[in-house]
């Protein structure tokens, strides 16, 4: 029997499926310092350093809780992924409506985060059980579930590892030779003609730019009702990151939701023809 093809659609967390950076929804007020303020600092130490940002938040996140007094756990981790937010119709049916969708089109839509935010906040979300994988940043853990140094640490040069990771089904990080295996495009679980990646900004371009030369499909999104970002985005159209962009709406029947379902269908069209040509 064929396989049923894949599509994949991989997303960018922080300003794309949730409202600014996840810290800010629960973790940061709970430590009682101005969102501007943390971020200052990190990126201020950063800078100095000539360091990654993302260890460095990751590291003031540890020294913002022990300094204010906060426990700072696994548990205590996933607690305030418990706590956040998302744009419109994210968690009300998004996922589960494009794989239903892609069903009807003889395809199976699997879901996938590539984040510089941490993994543990994102499993423990509302919107956590809907990823076939999860790629972001990580703790590493001590006996007590406390954390003592970065495990991974995903920022935007690194993201397209995932993108090839996903293109190879070689979903699990510990294994470097089959992410690094030649296999033909058209022998690989998920071909990039058939991924969709959405995301909101700098960061995401070279994912962005990766999907759609290799025949995918990128999309910028922004809050709506915010003229700054909207322009933000546009400029990625003018510049060819990306084909689409749209509001953060992702309520069925929202421009977002058509264009994804139209991509889908087209995707899954070709796919029936090259079936059809042997």
């Amino acid at each position: 029997m064929p396989r049923t093809p894949t599509i994949a659609l991989a997303y960018d967390f922080d300003g794309t499926l949730s409202p600014g950076s996840m810290q800010e929804h629960s973790f940061i007020p709970e430590i009682g310092e101005e969102k501007d303020a943390f971020w200052k600092r990190v990126n201020g130490e950063a800078a100095r350093l000539g360091a990654d940002n993302i260890l460095i938040y990751m590291h003031e996140m540890v020294k913002a809780a022990r300094r204010e007094g906060k426990r700072f756990r696994l548990d205590d981790i996933r607690r305030h992924g418990a706590d956040i937010g998302f744009f419109p119709g994210v968690a009300d049916g998004w996922f589960e409506r494009l794989r239903a969708h892609g069903a009807g089109q003889g395809v199976k839509v699997q879901h996938f985060i590539i984040s510089s935010g941490l993994k543990e906040m994102i499993a423990a979300s509302a919107i956590g059980p809907e990823f076939e994988a999860i790629f972001a940043s990580e703790f590493k853990y001590d006996a007590n579930d406390v954390p003592e140094w970065a495990a991974s640490a995903v920022n935007y040069t690194n993201k397209t590892q995932f993108l090839f990771r996903i293109n190879k089904g070689a979903l699990d990080l510990s294994d470097h030779s089959e992410v690094n295996k030649y296999v033909p495009e058209d022998d690989r679980p998920v071909p990039f003609r058939n991924m969709i990646y959405i995301g909101d900004g700098d960061t995401d371009v070279p994912c962005m730019r990766t999907v759609k030369e290799q025949g995918g499909v990128s999309i910028a999104v922004h809050p709506a009702g915010d003229a700054v970002l909207a322009e933000k985005t546009a400029a990625l159209k003018t510049d060819r990151r990306v084909q689409f962009t749209a509001d953060a709406d992702y309520c069925d029947g929202s421009p977002l939701d058509a264009y994804v379902k139209a991509a889908i269908d087209k995707m899954a069209a070709v796919e029936r023809l090259r079936a059809l040509e042997g």
